[in-house]
């Protein structure tokens, strides 16, 4: 497979969950963010979205959404609802993908500022996002959710960091239900077995596997999985990214 470099690439959605799509809406709530940590991975680890593909289509989730890393690279189609003051009128529900995590805050009640804290789901969005279905001064709106299937472009890719004796692989633009649930490594030389979740989209592995191509199964949380054979050569290097196969 060809290494690729972090590159730019547009328009990639990612979505988690083994859910009936376009099912139900959802009563939630959206606020939203800015500054200069607009475009950080954050808690998912996903490092720049504009290298990454995700764009300013983004929302840090709530505990209850989050689900300790598992909601990441989620796809939820969010509408503002029930504020016509606020709502931008003839809107279209917009679709975010899940690349951080809105931490709870106990000093303020869950209805007066503590947003995120559980058992709430919450969205807190990019700015560019919530502005496309609702006003700035708003602060605060009522949404309602669902969870969609996400259109990919390209195949599952693995960037890898680390050292010889640990190894830390991002696996990013999982197609299918997209929420990644477990991976497994197996190099020419050795036999499947479990890596571990780091932290968010990241799976680490302390075994030996400099020189040897790689293999990884990758499932989603529909208990579908992927197998990408030597989608790493043996001659893979740190930093670089590899793309493999991808869900239909």
């Amino acid at each position: 497979m060809q290494a690729l470099l972090f590159s730019s690439l547009l328009g990639l959605l990612v979505m988690v969950g083994a859910h009936h799509y376009d099912g139900p809406w959802k009563d939630a709530h959206a606020t939203f963010y800015d500054g200069h940590d607009i475009y950080s991975g954050g808690a998912c680890g996903y490092g720049d979205l504009r290298q990454q593909g995700y764009g300013m289509n983004t929302a840090a989730l709530s505990t209850a959404l989050f689900n300790q890393g598992a909601g990441c690279g989620a796809c939820f189609e969010i509408k503002c609802v029930n504020d016509p003051e606020w709502c931008v009128a003839g809107a279209h529900p917009l679709i975010v993908t899940a690349t951080n995590f809105c931490p709870p805050n106990f000093y303020q009640s869950a209805d007066a500022g503590g947003w995120c804290n559980p058992p709430r789901e919450h969205f807190d969005l990019a700015q560019p996002a919530f502005l496309q279905i609702a006003n700035y001064k708003a602060g605060i709106i009522p949404v309602q959710y669902r969870r969609v299937p996400c259109k990919k472009q390209g195949g599952i890719r693995f960037t890898v960091s680390g050292n010889p004796y640990f190894d830390l692989v991002m696996v990013r633009n999982v197609g299918g239900d997209g929420a990644v649930t477990s991976v497994e490594v197996k190099g020419d030389k050795t036999n499947w077995f479990p890596m571990k979740r780091n932290w968010g989209q990241l799976w680490e592995t302390h075994e030996m596997l400099c020189g040897q191509s790689l293999s990884f199964k990758v499932t989603t949380s529909d208990g579908k999985c992927i197998t990408n054979m030597d989608v790493l050569p043996k001659d893979w290097q740190y930093g670089l990214t590899y793309e493999g196969h991808n869900f239909n």
